[in-house]
This record gives C-alpha cells, structure tokens and sequence, in this order.
C-alpha cells in the first residue's frame, strides 16, 4: 500500500513543472479502520488523489494532475488479485493485432508437451549420457 500512495506521489510531481513543484496541500483526509481506509489528497497545482481500501487488500481510486499542454489526466484504478488495473483516456489502447493475438491464445490453450523419460535435457552437452 504504502508503495503504491509512493508511486502515485511520484507521478504527480513528475506531472508538475517548474515552481508547480512547490504546491501546497489544499485537503488531505485519511480515515483508517481495521475493515480498510479512504484517503484523499489535493495540491494547489491540481493534483489529486483519492482511494479506498478493504481487509482484503482490493483497492480502488483515482488520481489526476494538469499536463503541461493543459490537459486534465484522469487516471482511475483497481488493484486487487487480479493485478493493478489502470483506466483512462491518457493510458494507449492495446494495438487491435495485439487484442487479437491474445484473444487467440486465450482461446487456443497450448497443450502441456508430455514427458519423456528418456529424452535428453536440452542443456546436456552433446556426446553426454546419462
């Protein structure tokens, strides 16, 4: 957890340019409980953060800043044991050849190759007998 609110910060500032860097905290509010948290953060440069937690670990939020061209980012997530799960309009699209690709593997599982015993490892020298 403590990681990730890292990484979340470090993107920020890296969002932010110049004397942008030295932004204030307009609200900061942290509600930890045995049965999970909700947290939230907002700079002065448009900085923002916000985030809730379970027992479990699952986690669901959002975080945002200015771009240097002006553009709001919005970025919003789920993490839980399914991975980290990003959404947005900034993150790129998986490429339609790559979607397909793993489309067709999911639906085409490689069969698992059976076993040999007398078949020789592939990193035995040549001439090697076991």
């Amino acid at each position: 957890m403590f990681k990730f609110v890292m990484i979340c910060a470090v993107i920020g500032l890296a969002a932010a340019d110049g004397e942008e860097v030295h932004a204030d905290v307009v609200s900061r509010k942290d509600d930890i409980r045995p049965d999970g948290f909700d947290s939230s953060l907002e700079t002065t440069n448009h900085i923002t953060r916000s985030e809730s937690g379970d027992e479990h670990g699952n986690i669901h939020g959002s975080f945002g800043w200015i771009s240097p061209e002006g553009e709001h980012i919005d970025i919003k997530y789920v993490a839980d044991e399914h991975g980290y799960q990003p959404s947005g309009a900034a993150i790129p699209a998986i490429p339609e050849a790559i979607a397909r690709s793993i489309a067709w593997n999911e639906a085409h599982p490689q069969a698992p190759e059976p076993h040999n015993p007398h078949s020789v490892p592939h990193s035995a020298p040549h001439g090697s007998h076991h």
